[in-house]
């Protein structure tokens, strides 16, 4: 279960912003990240991860703070407030109401508030020196009790869409790497969608950790 809750810590900064005439800084990347997101609408994204534990695919659509997670045996759908999370395995559902510290790893856009709170933000190069289409932004954790302690973002110059994303969590000297695949932005999704629909899943057991 640990590449499915770095997997929720993935899906950063989708977004389509036109480029500043001097170079922006690494906070000044993020908000404007940020305020993409805030202003797209509906996104789909598709993802490949890279892990020490195995490789693995996936996907999730997002509405402001609400998404809907599905990866291989999971899906998590988030409406603002409530989690519920499918495990195929055990046909059973955990329901939760995650604090804003715990979305680290499972709200992927919860990075959109959270980059300004506790990180050391840095732009570097990225490894090929002549690479000139490419932010690589370093987010260090200025805290040893936090959870995730390094996040490095790979963020496209042109459009600041994403393109991967590096993290190595406490205790561990591993890095996940995640792959944006594929996205699509405007997409018109209801709230419902959102939200765990008790009809489509009749023989799942609800445990409510609430």
């Amino acid at each position: 279960m640990k590449i499915k809750s770095l997997l929720f810590t993935f899906w950063v900064l989708c977004l389509a912003f036109p480029m500043v005439a001097q170079q922006p800084d690494a906070r000044d990347i993020l908000d404007r990240a940020a305020d993409a997101f805030r202003r797209e609408g509906g996104i789909k994204i598709t993802f490949s991860v890279r892990a020490p534990e195995g490789n693995s695919n996936g996907s999730i659509r997002l509405k402001g703070d609400k998404f809907l997670l599905e990866t291989e045996g999971v899906t998590t759908w988030f409406d603002g407030r409530t989690q519920w999370s499918y495990l195929a395995s055990s046909d059973e559902v955990n329901v939760s109401e995650p604090a804003p510290e715990e979305l680290q790893s499972i709200n992927p856009y919860s990075w959109l508030s959270l980059y300004n709170q506790d990180y050391k933000l840095k732009v570097v190069k990225v490894g090929n020196a002549s690479d000139d289409t490419t932010y690589k932004v370093v987010m260090t954790a200025t805290k040893r009790s936090q959870d995730m302690q390094c996040v490095i973002l790979y963020i496209e110059k042109g459009s600041f869409r994403p393109l991967k994303l590096s993290m190595v969590q406490r205790g561990s000297k591993d890095a996940v790497i995640v792959f944006i695949n594929s996205y699509q932005t405007g997409k018109n999704y209801d709230d419902s969608l959102f939200v765990f629909d008790k009809q489509a899943y009749p023989t799942a057991e609800i445990v409510d950790l609430r």
